[in-house]
């Protein structure tokens, strides 16, 4: 293949290095603007997979490498006057400049055409002359501008501030410094990469950035390869104690906002993505060198194994997008998190550390407890003894009281529409549906939406509080959870809204109902999405109608006996499309300003809550995004929260979306967790109320680990409940838990081990006479000692 590669980073180095060795006969030529010796940067971070795959592909490279290694286990978290040190981690990093250095010899060793100080040929000009064009120009990559219409990039630049630094003092582990400064939270992403030095990243939020006067030199222009010195003292004196007399090294560092590329696809024609113009991931996640030499490595295997480019470039993108996305998504998660650091400023240290290990999910109590037991003990053992509680536990079996209920655990069955009911009334189906989860172990169940008139129904199925029917067989079955376990009962109440009159769901979920329909309203006359009803806008009378209704339904359902009273507002149902500017654009007192829209949830709220008993609690759950361009964001909720909180609320049940068929959320494991996380911060703390997170959680890791770091207090599960009615029950069992938090009713306590499975669970012997040395120390923990192995550190410490 004759191949141009525009970009000599290491992503690009390196492929050119690892098509040369698949067949010496591929014409490679790679331009570089830069002169070789220009190196921007300090340390990269490599994992072991990573490294594992470089020593398969190339062995030279992967020994130099390895010989240059700083190698270390721990992550050091300093905060609040404290250090905690996290063993179990594994890390390895070196010199950008050693590892550019290496890839340049290796491509003149190898025969390639490597042109530095040189800018590349008209991409039209390569496109037509070479059979591979290798865009690996970087996150600004003018070959992605120009065909911008076949890759369909997505940039997403953040707002937070950073500086890429150096120092001259020699960590020896990964270092978060956490400062809590006069102009607010500052932190440091600090980690060695040689004998000689560490990388030093400083990172603030625009405020505190401002704050701080680092805008002074904002529309300064610095030349190439000069750096904001003004600002760079600054940080020297801002960060002399953690510097301790060392000092700060500047190359070509000036302030950045880090941008998030996406891109819809990769390729055009014979072009291809690799690296920073394909994506990027936040550092504090990985290293952008890392996954560009992952590419590399994919894409030379994928030419390699394919005899057309068109097949192998499918094949590339088909390969590395699932790991690249997955990374992304931790990223995310974690810049995010450090973009809100200044709302955990008040937690104390261990539950900090936990947090901050937590915060892109890819670390959990359970995985963590594997790396460090000590640090995860320690961790069971602070939420304990900070909520006052006797006993270490699971989090997830520790009591908690909202309002004046005591439940057994923090595990809610979540409120799951069964679409079963006849005329609105629960039968047999519902005893058993919910029947079965209270003895399965869960702390409280919650009702499906229940409906409080036969036009706030959703759909023919659903089940209702608006007649004396409904609520006697809703009192059957509230007596038979009270009577048979230990769990309590919560019921939702609701009105569908303009997303009333539809089908059962598996008949077509959200499509009109053919037959026997009723006319849904809302507070505007727009339909939920394309072919569904236009709602009739509702007026004050009908207002006056709907609050009544909840009224009414409230008063039933405490008659009935429920333990805690949950108002829907949120999932597009008619509070939640008053709360939204895209379903409410009334012009009366009801719509415009987030303080109008909110009105009439609110009014219903109060007289819900004027009827409801003082010593029961009642919570609200709300969408805390539309997911939609113009609609509700985090921001919002914290209003829409406190409002509700103001008026009473005991409790905020944190849910997203479902307002529009427009939106457009971003899916993933716990990806709801983060609005639970600010609202409980922000409002739930400082009111002394509970916060509810839900959405994807389906492991009682997660549950813990959610729980442990503060960002709820309590977890509300739906699908899992349906895999699994005594999920409870079986996550107690895992944990090896007994006690008040998972009790087994007496007819099913003979389950309450786990039956025996087949021979995997066999202890297996010994067959080697002497152990491989470990690359971490026994204890976890493994400090960068420069001078000493792996082994030989050990040894010292």
């Amino acid at each position: 293949m004759k191949i141009a590669i525009v970009g000599g980073g290491p992503g690009g180095l390196y492929f050119a290095a690892l098509m040369k060795q698949l067949d010496p006969s591929h014409d490679i030529t790679l331009w570089e603007r830069n002169a070789a010796t220009d190196t921007f940067g300090f340390g990269v971070v490599f994992s072991d997979e990573t490294l594992g795959g470089i020593g398969n592909a190339d062995p030279v490279v992967a020994e130099y490498m390895s010989r240059r290694f700083a190698r270390w286990s721990d992550i050091d978290i300093h905060f609040r006057n404290e250090t905690l040190i996290v063993g179990g981690q594994g890390f390895a990093a070196m010199s950008r400049t050693e590892l550019l250095e290496l890839l340049q010899r290796r491509c003149a060793e190898l025969g390639v055409d490597v042109r530095f100080s040189t800018l590349a040929p008209p991409i039209g000009e390569l496109e037509a002359g070479y059979d591979l064009v290798l865009a690996s120009d970087g996150v600004n990559s003018q070959i992605r501008a120009t065909y911008a219409e076949s890759f369909g990039p997505n940039l997403d630049p953040r707002p937070n501030k950073f500086m890429w630094l150096g120092t001259d003092q020699v960590f020896e582990a990964f270092k978060f410094f956490v400062k809590d400064t006069e102009y607010g939270t500052m932190q440091i992403h600090g980690y060695p990469y040689s004998e000689e030095g560490s990388t030093f990243i400083v990172e603030m939020s625009p405020d505190v950035w401002e704050a701080a006067g680092f805008d002074e030199t904002a529309t300064d222009v610095f030349a190439p390869g000069v750096s904001d010195e003004k600002a760079i003292s600054k940080i020297r004196d801002i960060f002399a104690e953690e510097l301790a007399g060392h000092e700060v090294l500047a190359n070509n560092s000036k302030w950045l906002n880090f941008t998030t590329v996406r891109n819809r696809s990769w390729r055009h024609g014979n072009i291809v993505l690799l690296g920073d113009a394909a994506h990027t991931a936040h550092f504090s996640i990985g290293s952008g060198t890392k996954l560009a030499m992952e590419d590399s490595l994919a894409l030379a295997a994928c030419l390699h194994e394919h005899q057309d480019l068109e097949t192998a470039l499918a094949a590339y993108e088909t390969e590395r997008r699932p790991v690249v996305e997955s990374t992304q998504r931790a990223a995310q998660a974690s810049l995010e998190w450090f973009e809100r650091i200044g709302q955990y400023k008040g937690q104390e240290p261990t539950q900090f550390a936990f947090n901050l290990l937590t915060r892109s999910r890819r670390i959990t109590q359970e995985n963590l407890r594997l790396r460090d037991p000590e640090f995860a003990g320690a961790v069971d053992k602070h939420f304990a003894d900070s909520q006052g509680l006797p006993d270490v536990a699971p989090a997830m079996f520790q009591p908690y009281r909202i309002g004046g209920l005591e439940l057994k655990n923090r595990v809610i069955v979540s409120p799951m529409d069964m679409y079963s009911a006849t005329d609105g009334v629960p039968g047999n189906f519902h005893l058993v549906h919910l029947g079965s989860k209270a003895l399965g172990g869960a702390g409280l169940v919650m009702t499906e939406m229940v409906c409080v008139s036969p036009e706030g129904r959703i759909t023919p199925g659903c089940s209702g509080l608006y007649t004396d029917d409904q609520q006697h067989s809703w009192k059957s079955i509230v007596d038979f959870v009270h009577e048979r376990s230990t769990a309590k009962i919560g019921l939702q109440i609701g009105h569908s809204g303009r997303k009333g009159s539809t089908r059962l769901m598996w008949e077509g979920i959200d499509e009109p109902l053919e037959t026997g329909n009723w006319e849904p309203v809302g507070p505007s006359a727009l339909p939920y999405g394309a072919g569904n009803q236009v709602p009739r806008e509702i007026d004050t009378t009908g207002m006056g109608r709907v609050k009544a209704d909840f009224v009414d339904a409230a008063r039933r359902g405490a008659e009935a006996g429920f333990d805690l009273l949950e108002v829907h507002a949120a999932h597009g149902y008619l509070l939640s499309s008053f709360l939204s500017p895209i379903s409410n654009q009334r012009t009366d007192e009801y719509g415009g300003s987030l303080e109008n829209r909110l009105r009439f949830p609110l009014e219903v709220f109060d007289a819900v809550r004027a009827i409801w008993p003082a010593d029961k609690p009642i919570t609200v759950r709300i969408s805390a995004t539309d997911w939609i361009e113009g609609g509700n964001n985090s921001d919002d909720s914290i209003g829409i929260a406190q409002a509700f909180v103001d008026h009473g609320a005991a409790g905020i049940d944190v849910s997203t979306g479902q307002i529009s068929k427009d939106e457009k959320p971003a899916f993933g494991r716990s990806y709801q967790t983060p609005f639970a996380d600010r609202i409980r911060q922000e409002v739930a703390v400082p009111a002394g109320v509970a916060v509810i997170a839900v959405g994807a959680i389906s492991t009682y890791d997660d549950v813990n680990s959610v729980l442990l770091a503060g960002r709820a207090d309590l977890v509300a599960l739906g699908r899992t409940h349906l895999y699994d009615p005594q999920w409870t029950l079986h996550a107690a069992a895992e944990q090896e838990y007994q006690g008040p938090g998972s009790e087994w009713i007496p007819q099913f306590r003979a389950g309450r081990r786990k039956p025996p499975s087949g021979r995997t669970d066999a202890v297996r012997p010994r067959l080697s006479l002497l152990k491989e040395p470990d690359s971490i120390a026994q204890d976890g923990h493994l400090r960068w000692t420069p001078g000493l192995s792996a082994e030989e550190a050990m040894l010292t410490q």
